[in-house]
């Protein structure tokens, strides 16, 4: 029976992996669809920047309550992992708690450490669940966070509830298993956990032992079931940042805020002009044959670098990005927030057509418009308190300036003060309706 359930155990790891490993190849392969952006300079600020930022939730605290909340669950989640490491071995060999003959008392300091984290994870959940859907904070209640981005951040919740169910189950039947001498792992006498030395015998304490132990297998499977679902969860849940929080900050924008980059292209024509010894008459080098010209701007997801895609993957949804935003503040139609879960959206169904229809099909579908309108672009100040504020470094300023770009320079389409504007500056050199000869006459009015 313990063979029957060792081959069950690794078929079912082996399958959960399996699918989770085509999910994320999926993504990467949209992500790829991107252009190429540099960013591997500054290696060792790139990785300060993920120490502080990634691991060390530096951006989380600017709102403390939320940040310790969120600090139990991501604490809880990382000291698991030890667990996790020793429930995988187990599962291989047919031991039951293979490090607790060997480690003995900080065996137990570890175990205990979980639980108490855990114990702690889900009183965070327990607020989590009543700020998303009982006290109603804004951020969670925008036109965007309905239908399935809503449900997305509650079955998460539901998901943490469940899986520290199943731990104290495992832990709880175990210690009193373990008192009575009938535990599978080594000795008798209780394992002296911090919770579950109360709760297990307080619950448990009048069940036979058959029950315990059925009780205890449930708990055992029921914890590595939900760590593999949610596993598999991750790549169509905004929860797929816990994997990439790390990467997307280390590859973050490490240039001041608000310089913008200019198109290499655009850039070399203007060193020309400025180029007394250019030639202007001289032929310009011949393009790759078939290479379809360079677009200006972004109109759709390929038109993006690769760490706007990454960015898009990486999104919380906790919309601090749009509680920051003045446009949004006033009642503009703009949410950075926004921005991001369409780019998404859109990346993830331009990958799904390519898969099925191959690189070149044209399902007639683009970001702009489709599913972001000119409107929000227009209503963005490129404050970049977005990009403050994000604690995972995502940078929604970036996509609506190119895609700004592209309106402007390949559609000739702007409000009509910018027209205006750029009459001015193509016909005076100038903002302004004068020239700028014309600036400072009025020093010579008497």
């Amino acid at each position: 029976m313990d063979y029957l359930q060792n081959i069950l155990f690794i078929v079912f790891v082996l399958a959960a992996s399996a699918m989770f490993a085509m999910s994320l190849k999926q993504i990467i392969s949209n992500i790829r669809l991107g252009k190429d952006v540099d960013r591997s300079d500054n290696k060792s600020e790139r990785l300060k920047t993920m120490a502080l930022v990634a691991l060390g939730q530096k951006k989380m605290f600017q709102r403390p309550i939320p940040a310790l909340l969120h600090l139990a669950i991501y604490a809880a989640f990382v000291i698991t992992q030890i667990e996790l490491i020793e429930i995988f071995i187990d599962g291989v060999t047919g031991e039951h708690r293979i490090f607790y003959p060997s480690l003995g008392g900080f065996y137990t300091f570890v175990i205990s450490l979980i639980e108490v984290l855990s114990v702690l994870a889900f009183l965070a959940t327990l607020i989590f669940l009543y700020r998303r859907n009982l006290l109603k904070v804004p951020r969670f209640h925008k036109s965007e966070m309905t239908g399935w981005p809503k449900l997305d951040g509650n079955l998460i919740l539901y998901g943490e509830i469940i899986l520290i169910i199943f731990i104290f189950m495992m832990n709880g039947a175990d210690e009193v298993l373990h008192r009575r001498g009938a535990s599978h792992a080594d000795g008798s006498g209780g394992f002296g956990f911090a919770i579950s030395s109360f709760l297990g015998p307080a619950l448990f304490d009048g069940m036979s032992t058959h029950t315990l132990h059925i009780i205890e297998r449930i708990g055992w499977w029921g914890h590595i079931g939900t760590v593999f679902a949610f596993l598999n969860y991750l790549p169509i849940s905004k929860h797929f940042h816990v994997l990439l929080a790390f990467p997307n900050v280390y590859y973050s924008n490490l240039q001041a805020k608000g310089k913008f980059n200019n198109m290499e292209s655009v850039t070399n024509e203007v060193k020309m002009m400025f180029d007394p010894n250019a030639d202007p008459y001289a032929t310009p080098a011949p393009a790759e044959e078939g290479a379809a010209p360079e677009r200006f701007g972004a109109k759709d997801v390929t038109d993006l670098n690769w760490k706007n895609l990454l960015d898009a993957y990486t999104c919380t949804e906790c919309g601090r990005c749009t509680s920051a935003c003045p446009a949004n503040q006033t009642g503009k139609l703009l949410s950075p927030r926004k921005i991001m879960m369409d780019t998404r959206d859109r990346l993830d169904e331009l990958g799904k057509n390519i898969a099925k229809h191959g690189k070149d099909h044209d399902d007639g579908k683009s970001l702009l418009r489709d599913y972001i309108t000119e409107e929000e672009l227009w209503a963005c100040t490129s404050c970049n308190a977005c990009v403050q504020e994000c604690p995972v470094n995502i940078d929604p300023l970036n996509i609506i300036m190119e895609m700004r770009r592209y309106l402007v320079m390949e559609e000739s389409k702007s409000p009509s003060e910018l027209t205006t504007m750029f009459t001015n500056i193509e016909n005076n050199g100038a903002p302004w309706q004068f020239s700028p000869m014309d600036r400072f006459n009025w020093a010579n009015e008497e």
